[in-house]
This record gives structure tokens, sequence and C-alpha cells, in this order.
């Protein structure tokens, strides 16, 4: 079974709500199986439009991913998201 990743490319706008978000979102991630392979960090833009902040997370299927990100924990943390940053989260299947 392929592995799911989500995916996230962000500019926080507001660091004070998007901490709030990070809490409620790395217990979310925890809960449901996630374990996170970059979290910000340095970054290099090679090509295109980049993000300073840029978030990988493995779960063991895309379904689990999916549970995850539509989970009342996440998403009850993603409202804490809503106008902190402009980005881009996408859920993508891996080997």
């Amino acid at each position: 079974m392929p592995k799911g990743y989500v995916i996230a490319r962000v500019t926080v706008t507001n660091p004070e709500a998007y901490a709030e978000y990070a809490k409620g979102a790395t217990e979310a991630i925890r809960q449901y199986g996630g374990r996170p392979l970059v979290r910000g960090g340095a970054y290099e833009a090679l090509q295109g439009e980049a993000r300073p902040r840029n978030v990988v997370i493995e779960f063991d299927s895309v379904e689990q991913a999916r549970t995850y990100y539509n989970s009342p924990e996440y998403q009850a943390a993603k409202a804490k998201r809503d106008g902190a940053c402009v980005g881009e989260f996408v859920l993508v299947e891996g080997a």
C-alpha cells in the first residue's frame, strides 16, 4: 500500500496565531500516526516561487493522511490557521 504525504508550503502572516495552530496540528499528527519528515528549516528556491515554511508529513497510507486532515482534531487546529498564513496544502501518494 502506498504511503501518503501531506505537503505544505506556507508563508506565515500571523506568527502568534500560527503557533497556536502548530500546537494543535502537532497533537493531531501524533494521534493519527503521522511522522514529520520536514518541518521548517533552511530552504533554497531552485525554480519558481518558494515559501519560507515547508512541511512534509508521512503517513502509512493515503487514507490515513486523509483521515488525519479531515479529523475533528486537525480541523480545530486548522481553524486557528485560517487568516494566519498563505499557503498550499496537498495530499500526495508516495512509494
